[in-house]
């Protein structure tokens, strides 16, 4: 459901902000922050074709993945452990007039589907706060995510997996802690990798700053302050992986 997983916990000072307090808390200002950055719906789409595909966006947080999903899928399934964050999805598709939608409490563990119920399975910025590298060392938890996607996914079906690669950044610096996992993607799962730039707009400087601050902590708010600009560099990556 983030943006940009936070370091471990072990190594998070007090003040560094706490995202799973803000996923149960503070749901409509986290939406806010993920609205400056762009729609990623014919991204997903351009790695297999949306329309008529029954699809589970996993983490699917406050619908940044699910509205676009729900515009050209034939049903969408939004899974979140923040009850919060699927009440604001909701809201979201609603207002957009979908019906094609519902949304559950669950987590990567324990997806709430049905086997082989699923074309494509889509999770934003979230498997990585279970698979970095203090909180699975041995790469048994992203394997155990992964058979649960398998198993929901019918033959042929694809998982697509977002993760950053870097915010506040000229160029992709995704974090240390992360690298093993994005690795074991490659390396080992056999996913497809791409990057792209993938900045944060919003509506001017002052935005920028608290914002930045408010998820990222005062390192990065402070350098925003300091650019005075309204636009935020941002890095994302895709993986992919089609499953026989």
């Amino acid at each position: 459901m983030s943006t940009s997983p936070s370091s471990p916990s072990s190594e998070r000072h007090p003040s560094e902000p706490n995202h799973d307090e803000i996923y149960r808390s503070e749901a409509a200002r986290y939406d806010r922050l993920i609205a400056a950055q762009p729609e990623l719906g014919a991204r997903m789409n351009s790695v297999r074709p949306l329309a008529g595909l029954d699809v589970v966006d996993l983490g699917a947080g406050s619908g940044r993945l699910t509205v676009p999903l729900a515009a050209a899928a034939r049903s969408v399934l939004a899974v979140d452990r923040s009850p919060a964050m699927l009440e604001i999805a909701a809201g979201r598709l609603t207002a957009d007039g979908r019906s094609n939608w519902r949304t559950a409490v669950g987590t990567h563990l324990c997806i709430p589907a049905a086997d082989a119920s699923a074309d494509l399975l889509v999770s934003g910025w979230s498997i990585a706060y279970s698979a970095g590298a203090e909180t699975d060392p041995d790469g048994s938890a992203l394997a155990a995510i992964l058979a649960e996607i398998r198993r929901v996914l019918r033959p042929g079906g694809t998982a697509i997996i977002f993760e950053t690669m870097g915010t506040g950044f000229a160029r992709p610096n995704p974090p240390a802690f992360l690298l093993p996992y994005y690795s074991a993607l490659e390396q080992v799962h056999g996913f497809a990798h791409e990057c792209f730039p993938f900045d944060y707009t919003f509506a001017d400087a002052a935005e920028a700053e608290s914002l930045s601050r408010f998820f990222f902590g005062d390192e990065t708010g402070d350098k925003v302050a300091a650019s005075g600009s309204r636009t935020i560099p941002e890095f994302a990556g895709m993986w992919h992986r089609v499953y026989e």
